[in-house]
């Protein structure tokens, strides 16, 4: 089957979006699921006669609409449009539990597939080698956010995402920066917001300058500096937010952080010169202070 290029013509009436109503959760394998249908050559008439699903059904579960589909549906749709299972099935089990649905209800919509839920081939050859690269900073940036086992999810979930789309990750600029982008979509989409910017007020109790204060009163102090100064940066752009957090919260340097985002140092330091500028238009100059370049 060939799946690089879309063919011409595809009959039938064109699939409808993504329902609004759809979780972050279920969207993160609907996406890339609806865009290996697209790029495919498959119409739904095809995937109808394979999947063992009507048609109807088959537009509904690539929009999100209806009820949320059994993992045995989607096992039969990744064989015909080969899509690795294993990541998958992670992301579809993760959703699954984000809608309400008990474990039981997912063992037994499991039990047609057992085999595809409990083994799995390895990722891509190039995956394991820029995971090993990246995902202490991925944990480190999503710490900033998230705690506990919601910050290991997202970046786990981020993996399973760019293993489910190496294809387009390996045709795009810059591999390291389309994994970022996953990553972040994934960490701010889990994240709690305040006047629609993401809060990175539990970062303050583990910052690094908290960490070198030895005193109480002194740790105090910097703690009001940091809670003023997180809220600053939530109200960065992307990139800057990005830089900013990986600089001042994580306390990488520079040549780190431009690995981490895949884009070039100079563009680093000329952002983070930009935020700066921000920030002590903001807030006041101390809490600004941060590692040098």
């Amino acid at each position: 089957m060939n799946t690089s290029e879309p063919p011409p013509g595809r009959p039938g009436r064109k699939l409808g979006p993504i329902a609004a109503t759809v979780g972050t959760l279920h969207r993160a394998w609907l996406e890339p699921t609806r865009e290996r249908y697209l790029s495919s050559g498959w119409t739904l008439n095809d995937l109808s006669f394979h999947v063992l699903l009507a048609k109807s059904k088959l537009s509904e579960l690539l929009r999100g609409i209806g009820h949320y589909p059994r993992w045995e549906v989607i096992h039969r749709l990744a064989a015909v449009l080969d899509i690795p299972s294993w990541p998958l099935y992670r992301l579809w089990r993760q959703a699954a539990l984000d809608a309400g649905k008990s474990r039981d209800w997912i063992d037994r919509s499991t039990e047609g597939a057992t085999a595809v839920a409990t083994t799995h081939s390895g990722p891509p050859l190039e995956h394991g080698p820029l995971r090993l690269t990246v995902e202490e900073g991925y944990l480190a940036y999503a710490g900033a956010f998230l705690t506990g086992d919601a910050r290991d999810a997202a970046v786990e979930d981020a993996f399973a995402i760019l293993w489910l789309s190496f294809d387009e990750a390996l045709a795009s600029p810059d591999i390291r920066r389309y994994a970022w982008s996953l990553l972040r979509a994934t960490v701010k989409a889990r994240a709690d917001y305040r006047d629609e910017r993401p809060v990175l007020g539990e970062a303050a109790f583990d910052t690094v300058a908290l960490r070198q204060e030895s005193s109480t009163e002194s740790q105090a102090a910097q703690l009001a500096e940091s809670l003023e100064l997180y809220a600053a940066i939530s109200r960065l752009p992307d990139t800057q937010l990005d830089v900013m957090v990986l600089r001042l919260v994580c306390g990488y340097p520079s040549e780190k952080v431009s690995d981490l985002l895949g884009v070039p140092l100079a563009t680093v330091r000329s952002t983070e010169r930009h935020a700066q500028r921000f920030l002590a238009d903001t807030i006041e100059p101390s809490a600004t202070e941060g590692p040098t370049p």
